[in-house]
């Protein structure tokens, strides 16, 4: 800034916050630059001195300083009269404070439009002050008389934020600063009309409240002689909780909400809630519990009735119902005091891929415990409120799935079906629908569970609850340690053709409307059917596939062909159009770098294939390994394990050093598929050894295994899932880790004659049958 004749220079102090022309302030003196700069104006300039914010700003104050004293406590401080605006110059340091070159800056006579502006101005504010009670505001509006001071008052008066002021401070134009203290006033005073008007509302609200609660208490008397009202609703409960057969503790909840609901206005919100709460608590099946048949014989009948083979859970249930029949045969209490008061119920969780009858087998499960059937589905659920219910201070609260289970049942005993465990969705801002599980599902906490609407002891330990999964990877491990976990491997085609025949055709000739003398499908056709059009471990699509087939059989009786109308295995594709999976195994493995491996997914388990290429790389460049096939980090770890023992075993597996030079890409095809997991370890590495050598690696053999740096072979899981579907793929020789050899005995018997197992310790016992 050049200096005029109407410049000076004055010391300058630089303030944390912005303060206004007009403003009277007390500044305490701590900080040494800003004590110097007082005491320099105070000496030098008439106790005159300038105040920026920013020593960029040009932009500031100028102020005086009349007075200087200290606190009681003999802190300095100083009082200052801000007076003006000012352009500041560049402050610069002379040894004890800043000093710059200040010029004034002096309003304007006010043109016409400010005037008026100014005019309307005063009249808003006139209207604010009694809206804000405000003392200090009248006073402003009757010793101020210029626009420009008018306004910086006001906003000094309305405690504006740091921005705000700055925004005032820097309005040099007169025009520019009453306009925009106008705009405020405006908007201000709309805010406390509305204020106002809502203030007055309630208050008028509340003597209309107070005038209603009289005449409606006369109105309760009238209706009280005459017999009618809530008092009869009241009379209702009251004898309901009389004939109740709930614990004493729940018994005293309800009866002090029905105090409450008694003396309770009926036109308040609450009243509902509470009536809502006691027709909901007063809906539990308190006390009522079905009778278990504790016939052994007939419940494993009922059992294999409904479905065949799952003799694991089958023998669970029936061993669970003679406990119960020995302790009421000896006399034993279900609920004595050595168990805590706690019911003898089961957790049982079966986990297998989709269409291996684990929903439907809940049902036959309550059905042979002569039980009542609930089903929960808990796919995509991702509230926790879900599992324990909403508070009652919510609108629309209602109890948990559980509690909505136990009213459907009518039973404090039933059989709950938690359908699809493994697809909860935990954590997230509404709560860990898991986590609220735990308790559910611990035998030790669920005879006192906790619903957040009811808000009183339910006893789930007597509740048989049978939870569904496709995978155990999912859940997480604090839940599955409370589960009784039962695999459920799948089927082989033998079984399937027996659920076929004993299950699944009767159940869809009887839905197309047929009769068992209409139609003739024999086995072979039920196998070729399993062969052409399925590649599944349960019967969902073979189901699906025979009920298209028995569905066109109908279309052709309902136009008038002669029955019994036979189905021919040749004629299949007729029927069904052409085959929907075919073995392409030696296909796909005709070339050198291609290995069949083993797994495991959430449809069961699955062969995949290993995919290997190479190509030389640059000079300069360094041979290293390409990853497709959408795989996990623990594959793909898996795959540079293999990569590394490959090369460093090289003289053992008869690799030429030439070729492990270059550039390897490992893929594994369906890329789509997400894959992880250790055990493709010996089928990447068998795959990298057939393309460096050039041996083809045989296409009935698959292999699943774990590898290690030093080329030991370690156990995986899933062994009768991932034999299961080498067998439905047509493989004849697997590889297994040698750890795994017991796990063989869960493979069924047929299956294993059929098929050759090695068990291997080291690759050098993988790679001595693999190669062709």
């Amino acid at each position: 800034m050049s200096e005029t004749s109407t410049t000076t220079r004055l010391p300058v102090a630089i303030l944390p916050t912005v303060v206004l022309p007009g403003a009277t302030l007390t500044l305490q003196l701590s900080e040494p630059g800003l004590r110097r700069a007082v005491e320099a104006a105070r000496a030098d300039t008439n106790g005159r001195i300038a105040f920026v914010t920013d020593p960029a700003d040009t932009l500031g104050v100028v102020a005086s300083v009349p007075d200087i004293g200290k606190l009681p406590g003999g802190e300095p401080v100083a009082i200052v009269q801000i007076d003006t605006r000012a352009f500041i110059g560049s402050p610069a340091d002379d040894d004890t404070h800043l000093t710059a070159a200040v010029e004034p800056i002096i309003d304007p006579v006010p043109s016409e439009r400010v005037t008026a502006a100014a005019r309307e101005l005063r009249a808003v504010l006139e209207l604010i002050a009694p809206l804000r009670r405000s003392r200090r505001l009248p006073e402003i509006l009757n010793t101020t008389r210029s626009p420009g001071a008018l306004a910086d008052a006001v906003a000094t008066w309305a405690e504006f934020a740091d921005d705000d002021r700055r925004r005032v401070l820097h309005a040099v134009d007169l025009a520019d600063r009453v306009d925009a203290i106008g705009s405020w006033a405006r908007n201000h005073l709309a805010e406390l009309q509305v204020a106002e008007t809502i203030r007055n509302d309630v208050s008028e609200g509340m003597d209309k409240q107070q005038r209603e609660y009289l005449l409606r208490q006369q109105l309760n008397a009238i209706r009280r002689e005459l017999g009618e009202g809530d008092d009869d609703v009241v009379g209702e409960f009251r004898e309901r909780l009389e004939r109740l057969d709930a614990p004493a503790a729940t018994k005293n909840t309800i009866a002090k909400e029905l105090d409450r609901f008694e003396r309770m206005n009926s036109q308040s919100p609450e009243h509902s809630w509470i009536r809502t709460w006691l027709d909901r608590v007063f809906d539990m099946p308190w006390g009522e519990r079905s009778t278990d048949a504790l016939d052994l014989d007939a419940a494993r009948a009922q059992l294999d009735a409904d479905h065949y083979g799952l003799d694991e859970v089958k023998d669970r249930i029936v061993e669970f119902l003679a406990t119960r029949k020995l302790r009421r045969d000896r006399g034993i209490d279900e609920r004595d005091a050595d168990r805590g008061g706690r019911g003898s119920g089961a957790i049982i969780t079966l986990v297998g891929p989709p269409g291996v009858g684990k929903t439907s087998l809940g049902e036959s499960v309550a059905r042979a415990m002569g039980r009542e059937f609930v089903r929960v589905a808990l796919g995509g659920v991702r509230d926790e409120a879900e599992i324990r219910g909403h508070r009652r201070t919510y609108v629309g609260s209602q109890p948990g799935r559980l509690v909505r289970a136990l009213q459907e049942a009518g039973t404090m005993n039933p059989v709950i079906l938690l359908d699809e465990v493994d697809k909860l969705v935990a954590g997230g801002w509404s709560g860990d629908p898991t986590a609220a599980l735990l308790e559910v599902l611990d035998p030790a906490q669920n005879h006192t569970f906790r619903d957040h609407y009811l808000e009183v002891d339910l006893d789930l330990s007597e509740v048989v609850f049978i939870a569904t999964a496709n995978v155990a990877d999912t859940i997480p491990a604090p839940l599955l340690d409370r589960m009784d976990l039962v695999r459920l491997d799948g089927y082989t085609e033998d079984e399937k053709r027996f659920i076929a025949d004993r299950y699944l055709l009767p159940r869809q000739i009887d839905q197309a409307g047929l009769r068992p003398d209409e139609i003739e499908i024999g086995d072979d056709v039920v196998s070729a059917i399993i062969r052409g059009y399925t590649r599944e471990a349960g019967v969902r699509t073979l189901e699906r596939e025979l009920g298209r087939l028995v569905r066109k059989v109908a279309a052709k009786v309902a136009t008038g062909t002669t029955t019994p109308v036979t189905i021919d295995p040749d004629e299949v594709s007729t029927w069904l159009g052409r085959a929907k999976v075919s073995d392409d195994v030696p296909e796909r493995t005709n070339v050198p770098g291609v290995a069949t491996g083993l797994a495991v997914t959430g449809v069961g388990g699955d062969v995949l294939f290993v995919e290997t290429t190479a190509f030389p790389t640059g000079p300069d460049a360094e041979p290293g390994l390409t990853l497709t096939g959408q795989l996990g980090d623990v594959m793909k770890e898996s795959a540079q394990i293999a990569l590394n023992y490959v090369r460093s075993h090289a003289d053992e597996l008869g690799l030429d050093d030439e070729a492990l030079r270059r550039r390897f890409h490992v893929h594994v095809p369906a890329g789509a598929v997400p894959k992880d997991g250790p055990s493709a370890g010996i089928t990447m590495t068998t795959a990298l050894v057939s393309l460096i050598t050039g041996r083809h690696v045989k296409p009935s053999v698959g292999m699943t295994g774990e590898i290690t740096l030093q080329g030991q072979v370690l156990p995986i899981g899933g062994v009768k899932q991932k034999v299961l579907a080498a067998h439905r793929m047509g493989l004849t020789e697997i590889v297994l880790p040698k750890r795994n050899g017991p796990d063989l005995d869960d493979v069924p018997e047929r299956v294993r004659a059929e098929m050759t197992f090695h068990l291997a310790d080291t690759y050098a016992d993988v790679a001595a049958v693999a190669f062709a």
